[in-house]
C-alpha cells in the first residue's frame, strides 16, 4: 500500500522499525482495519517483506528492535513486541521484552493475536494465563544451571506463554530467564 504525506511525516520518510530510507510502504497492524494513522506503521521492503513471511527472519537486521521497541507510536510498540515473541529464544530479545513498557490497550493490542491460539496455559487453580501476567510461585523451585531456588511465594512479572507447551511459561528471577511449569504458580 503507498504510504500517506502523514505517515511520512510522522515516519520521517525512514522505516519505523530498521529506520531505513529504503521504498517505504504502509503496514497496518492487524487485528486493526487501518482506517486511522495510529493503526498503520510505515515499512521497508526488507522488514515487509519478513513479517508477511516471505523471507525467513534475520536475526541480525531485528536487532534493530532495540530502537524501534522504544518508539512513542503504539503501532510501532506493538509491530515490535510481536517479532521480539517471535525471537525471543534469543538472549537480546528475551531481555528487551523483560524490560519493555507498554501501556495496557497497547499490551492488549499486540497480545491480540495470541487469543487465535489453539493452546491454553492455566495455573494450578485452573484459570488462563497470558502474556504479560503475574504469578506467584507455590512450591520452592530448585534452578537448575543457576545456582538458587525460587522461593514459594515470589512473584514472577510479565511472563512469557511457551507457545508449544500448555504446561510451559517463562519467567525472569534474579535477574535469570527460566522456564517454569504452570502447575507450580497462581494468577
Amino acid at each position: 500500500m503507498e504510504i500517506s504525506k502523514a505517515l511520512q511525516n510522522r515516519c520521517n520518510n525512514q522505516c519505523e522499525l530498521c529506520s531505513s530510507d529504503d521504498k517505504l510502504e504502509t503496514h497496518v497492524v492487524e487485528p486493526k482495519n487501518g482506517q486511522d494513522l495510529s493503526e498503520q506503521i510505515a515499512l521497508c521492503s526488507i522488514c515487509l517483506l519478513q513479517i508477511q513471511g516471505e523471507n525467513d527472519l534475520d536475526l541480525n537486521h531485528w536487532r534493530c528492535l532495540n530502537d524501534s521497541a522504544w518508539n512513542s507510536e503504539p503501532a510501532v510498540q506493538v509491530m515490535s513486541y510481536r517479532l521480539l515473541q517471535k525471537l525471543k529464544n534469543e538472549g537480546w530479545a528475551q531481555e528487551l521484552l523483560s524490560i519493555m513498557y507498554m501501556e495496557d490497550d497497547t499490551r492488549k493490542w499486540a497480545q491480540a493475536l495470541d487469543a487465535d491460539s489453539d493452546i491454553l496455559h492455566k495455573d494450578s487453580n485452573g484459570n488462563i494465563l497470558k502474556n504479560g501476567d503475574t504469578v506467584t510461585l507455590i512450591k520452592d523451585l530448585n534452578v537448575k544451571g543457576a545456582g538458587f531456588t525460587a522461593k514459594r511465594g515470589t512473584d514472577v512479572r510479565r511472563i512469557s506463554l511457551v507457545t508449544d507447551n500448555p504446561n510451559h511459561i517463562q519467567g525472569r528471577i534474579k535477574d535469570q530467564t527460566i522456564i517454569i511449569l504452570t502447575q507450580y504458580v497462581k494468577k
